[in-house]
């Protein structure tokens, strides 16, 4: 079992910058692959970046990619999203997730992680 805690979160301008933490619990960083996912007011979450358990590979939705970078700390137990040029479409609930399966592309389309933190909201205004 692993417990996930998001932090970073916040309001931000158009053309802004956060920086999203994640901090892993109960068992070691190490051994799970890890993403984060974004829902917005009454839309479908969906995927936003994951990163593989020795952090070499990392995948970035479309919308996000060359603005988010998504990184990891395994002697921190700690997962990062650098967020910058946020636009107002960004805005949503951001989660956390992991799990210990090493297919990142089942992982990615269907978002079946095992583990889910409870979110931090991002707020970009125009």
């Amino acid at each position: 079992q692993v417990q996930l805690v998001e932090s970073g979160g916040g309001l931000v301008q158009a053309g802004g910058s956060l920086r999203l933490s994640c901090a892993a619990s109960g068992r070691t960083l190490s051994s799970y692959a890890m993403g984060w996912f974004r829902q917005a007011p009454g839309k479908e979450r969906k995927f936003v970046a994951a990163i593989s358990q020795s952090g070499s590979s990392t995948f970035y939705a479309d919308s996000v990619k060359g603005r988010f970078t998504i990184s990891r700390d395994n002697t921190k137990n700690t997962m990062y999203l650098q967020m910058n040029s946020l636009k107002p479409e960004d805005t949503a609930v951001y989660y956390c997730t992991a799990d210990t399966s090493r297919d990142m592309v089942v992982l990615i389309t269907t978002g079946e992680y095992a583990y889910w933190g409870q979110g931090t909201q991002v707020t970009v205004s125009s």
